[in-house]
């Protein structure tokens, strides 16, 4: 199935979500399996932030939109091993490092790269076999060995609450990732100060929790292509 961008759309219905998010929340498009006019269009909307789930299919926009200077791209799917080279020079955020051996690597390839990329622990607050993440005791176990890798900017917390969580249980779970991230803080073994927490169905909840970044795509863009 091909996409079909409606440009006025696309940019009418990210005026009406911007006009409602306080100025301290980050808004990043995710614009996975969409043509490169949809982000254009977002852009034109004022967007500046870019999620997207897939490695390559990322590369093959960032050329498309390379007259676009000041775009931030997230990368926000699961991170293979073998793709975290190619993560690394072409996304300024990771939003998805859910294991210590992911971040090590990481941290070794942005040692090479001269780079150092801000990323968010991606942390399974209730268990959810489906989803990779950090489990709670596992983190904290994992922090010291975390706080070492320089080469990493490890600023955030990212969460996503079981498929199907009811609206108040959300919240309960965004809470809990909040109070995470300033128990962390306090120990002082790193410094979280982001929080990527919403989507699409539930970012509201997220923003009232104390999100600092959500990631919107249906919202702003539509049903996404097969």
């Amino acid at each position: 199935m091909t996409a079909v961008c409606n440009p006025d759309a696309i940019i009418q219905r990210i005026n009406q979500i911007q006009a409602t998010l306080p100025p301290a929340v980050r808004l990043v498009a995710v614009t996975k399996k969409l043509p490169t006019e949809a982000l254009r269009a977002a852009y034109a909307a004022g967007i500046r932030d870019f999620g997207e789930s897939r490695v390559q299919e990322a590369i093959a926009k960032q050329a498309d939109l390379a007259d676009l200077k000041d775009i931030t791209w997230h990368m926000i799917g699961r991170l293979q091993a073998n793709k975290a080279r190619k993560a690394l020079e072409h996304f300024q955020w990771i939003h998805s490092v859910d294991s210590l051996k992911l971040a090590e690597r990481l941290n070794q390839i942005s040692e090479e790269l001269g780079c150092r990329p801000h990323c968010c622990l991606q942390v399974k607050m209730v268990p959810d076999p489906p989803k990779s993440g950090f489990e709670l005791e596992e983190l904290w176990a994992e922090l010291p060995a975390l706080a070492q890798l320089t080469h990493l900017k490890l600023v955030g917390l990212m969460t996503i609450p079981p498929q199907g969580t009811a609206p108040e249980a959300a919240r309960a779970i965004f809470c809990q990732a909040r109070d995470l991230a300033e128990q962390i803080s306090q120990s002082q073994q790193l410094q979280i100060k982001s929080l990527s927490m919403g989507m699409s169905g539930d970012y509201q909840i997220a923003i009232a929790s104390g999100s600092t970044m959500v990631r919107l795509g249906t919202i702003l863009f539509g049903p996404r292509p097969d």
